[in-house]
């Protein structure tokens, strides 16, 4: 979602300066099935503009209804959507899926440098994970919503939340959420009021070694995807601002050369395709250094055993860990031949990697297809305790 809320920072900064008026709508908790989960979010435009989406398109013109509403009242609302029964048409819309959306509006105030925008872009401005927790009132739609309140990073945090008992347990949520690493419904019952907690990660950072022709589709597959994009190459000829104009960063050098400038992460991916095996090689043995979450080679898999013998003779043994996150060839087996089709294959790859998926079909999966967490099988309760 990483590229939807850059896109939704985009945008509102463009409003602002127009002097338009905005909302922000997010799914903050589902019951059943739904095109899109919590988190997903969409800015509305008093003009009637919209960035981002939270449903497959059926919800998008009543929500700006209702997000014209929150503008003008310039109060938080809570809106929910029911599919269950085929027969209800109360909110004149059909979700497609058998389930049930709730959806926060919230007026943006412009001049508040903290409102829900501005914690979505300081959770953008650092590689690091954040928690964001938004409140609202299941019990007590007509009451108050009180919304993105509260924003934790493991350097700062800012909070809303009035209530010293209710930030308490905040508090200890969002710091049990950086630590899980997931995202959870709570309900806080004695407040009657229940929470979006959020985990907000970087958005992958891919490091294509090797500005081959067959790096182009990669690098233009990457930018629908949102993804940061470093190309680098020994040749200026080919590692260059013409063929590659809209890459993040271009490097051009050794080996050497090349990681001296990466600060690599747990979000970082590397792919070895230069079609040079011995800096190929060099490379492999520094990246063997760096806790890599994923590591693709091109080329047939005895090439990459080659790698891993020629390593051995140099007393550099490649453990069992580190094979794991060793790919080589790299991609799922999609029956790949050309270029467009292997970025394809790759790609598809290096998302199921993050995902912790085998990458098989989808109609031979016995459970269901979005991940069974606390975001679906219960809310929570703390109880003030």
């Amino acid at each position: 979602m990483t590229k939807e809320i850059n896109e939704i920072i985009a945008a509102y900064k463009k409003a602002v300066q127009k002097g338009v008026k905005t909302a922000l709508a997010t799914v903050v908790y589902v019951e059943g099935s739904s095109y899109r989960r919590p988190g997903a979010r969409m800015l509305v435009e008093e003009d009637g503009r919209m960035t981002g989406a939270i449903s497959g398109g059926c919800l998008e013109g009543d929500a700006l209804r209702k997000a014209l509403l929150a503008i003008h009242q310039n109060q938080n609302k809570l809106v929910t959507y029911n599919s269950m029964d085929e027969e209800d048409v109360e909110f004149g819309v059909q979700l497609g899926c058998n389930g049930i959306v709730h959806i926060l509006f919230e007026p943006i105030n412009a001049e508040d440098e903290n409102n829900p925008i501005a914690l979505l872009e300081r959770s953008q401005l650092y590689r690091r994970e954040t928690v964001l927790v938004t409140l609202f009132s299941l019990h007590n739609f007509h009451g108050h919503q009180p919304g993105t309140c509260f924003f934790l990073d493991k350097e700062t945090n800012y909070s809303t939340i009035d209530d010293d008992a209710l930030q308490a347990i905040v508090q200890t949520d969002a710091s049990s959420i950086l630590a899980t690493g997931s995202s959870v419904i709570k309900e806080y019952e004695s407040f009657e009021l229940t929470a979006f907690v959020e985990l907000l990660q970087p958005s992958v950072s891919l490091i294509i070694v090797g500005a081959g022709n067959d790096a182009f589709p990669l690098v233009e597959m990457t930018k629908v995807l949102g993804w940061q994009i470093t190309v680098a190459d020994g040749r200026s000829t080919h590692a260059n601002a013409q063929r590659f104009p809209d890459v993040h960063q271009l490097i051009i050098g050794k080996p050497a050369d090349v990681i001296n400038q990466l600060v690599p992460d747990e979000w970082t991916v590397f792919l070895l395709m230069t079609h040079n095996y011995k800096y190929d090689l060099a490379m492999m043995k520094l990246l063997l250094q760096i806790n890599c979450r994923y590591i693709g080679t091109l080329g047939p898999k005895k090439r990459l055993e080659r790698m891993f013998d020629e390593l051995k003779e140099e007393g550099i043994t490649v453990t069992d860990e580190q094979r794991a996150m060793i790919h080589g060839p790299i991609g799922l087996d999609i029956g790949a031949e050309a270029a467009e089709e292997i970025a394809l294959s790759v790609l598809a790859e290096i998302k199921a990697v993050f995902a912790a998926r085998t990458g098989g079909f989808l109609k031979k999966r016995s459970v269901s297809i979005h991940t069974r967490n606390e975001l679906e099988l219960q809310k929570l309760s703390s109880n003030g305790k």
